[in-house]
């Protein structure tokens, strides 16, 4: 009963009150830790305001390892500890405890506040495209100034969705996976924080340019294991959502595989293949125009609805796998008494 509180109560959370601006924010604190070791093997160069590895790549990768695992350890390390010390001081305090710090792992009102943020300035009257341009750069990497509403939709699809698995419903698999397998708390909201350790690792060091590639290699590959079992089950289970599993699978098997992101292009593919929508194609980054594979038919195009529709389906993703994972839990519990 107190495993079921604590998801309920985390998932209430994280669908009412999300992040909230003005508080200390465990991701925050991975950013603090990750910057401050990253400005320690690398130097800046502020006349060029580039960015030079200070050691070999070998050691660079080394450095990365350690980074990884220290990271991802202590954060895990630290949630079992504050959990086990506040439940120690009082049942009900550690159930508070437990619940805020997993809603902190889920990132579902974030992603849909980031929507809104953008689809809102769209609506307005003057100006909207500007205004939706330089909301959008605070959520995406590429370059927002040029881009049409149709290409912005497209951006603000694409972020929902490549998200949906490595913000929501990933962090909500290993935490229902700890609670299953070891019925404390303290372990499952552990294991949950330490995934997010990893995704937050993969966001900021993760990329294949330098001063990076050699750093974030380590990173980005434990993200990509660590992702592709929730990856897949939330491909499988939007498909069963959707009524066309398989139609969708083989939209997915078609166009996912052209992706270089083991993840992330299957995650947006699943989307746009129920919505019946087209993602990927030209996007620039810092100047530079990349090309991402085409995922999914361009049978519709990409609205406001399409939006709220993929955010819908997240939802209810979520809510099915918090149905079937409390069933695991009680069936476990009853199965130990």
């Amino acid at each position: 009963m107190i495993l079921v509180t604590i998801l309920v109560l985390a998932a209430f959370i994280d669908y009412v009150i999300g992040d909230p601006v003005n508080f200390l924010h465990p991701v925050q604190v991975m950013g603090w830790a990750i910057a401050g070791f990253t400005n320690c093997v690398v130097f800046t160069d502020t006349n060029k305001n580039t960015k030079i590895p200070k050691f070999s790549p070998v050691v660079m990768k080394l450095w990365g390892i350690v980074l990884g695992f220290s990271l991802i350890a202590i954060s895990g390390g630290i949630t079992w500890l504050i959990i086990s010390f506040f439940t120690y001081l009082d049942l009900r305090l550690g159930i508070v405890v437990s619940s805020i710090l997993l809603a902190s792992c889920w990132a579902g009102k974030s992603l849909r506040n980031a929507a809104e943020d953008v689809l809102n300035a769209l609506k307005q009257e003057s100006d909207n495209l500007i205004k939706a341009r330089q909301r959008l750069s605070q959520y995406v990497g590429r370059d927002t100034e040029n881009l049409t509403e149709p290409e912005i939709l497209r951006a603000v699809l694409e972020t929902i969705t490549e998200n949906a698995v490595d913000g929501v419903t990933a962090p909500l698999f290993y935490a229902l996976l700890g609670f299953t397998l070891f019925l404390t708390p303290s372990v499952g909201v552990a294991i949950a924080m330490a995934y997010k350790a990893a995704s937050t690792l993969d966001s900021m060091v993760g990329y294949r340019y330098p001063p990076y590639a050699d750093l974030g290699w380590f990173s980005a590959k434990t993200e990509d294991v660590l992702t592709w079992l929730p990856c897949r089950l939330t491909v499988i289970t939007l498909g069963l959502i959707s009524g066309k599993p398989l139609a969708v699978w083989r939209i997915c098997q078609r166009d996912a595989i052209a992706d270089p992101s083991p993840n992330s292009g299957w995650s947006e593919c699943i989307y746009a293949a129920i919505l019946g929508v087209q993602v990927g194609g030209a996007n620039q980054y810092r100047g530079e125009i990349k090309y991402k594979p085409s995922l999914g038919d361009d049978i519709d195009p990409i609205t406001p609805k399409t939006i709220y529709q993929a955010l819908h389906l997240t939802r209810i993703c979520c809510l099915l796998w918090l149905g079937l994972g409390i069933t695991a839990i009680s069936i476990c519990s009853f199965i130990k008494t």
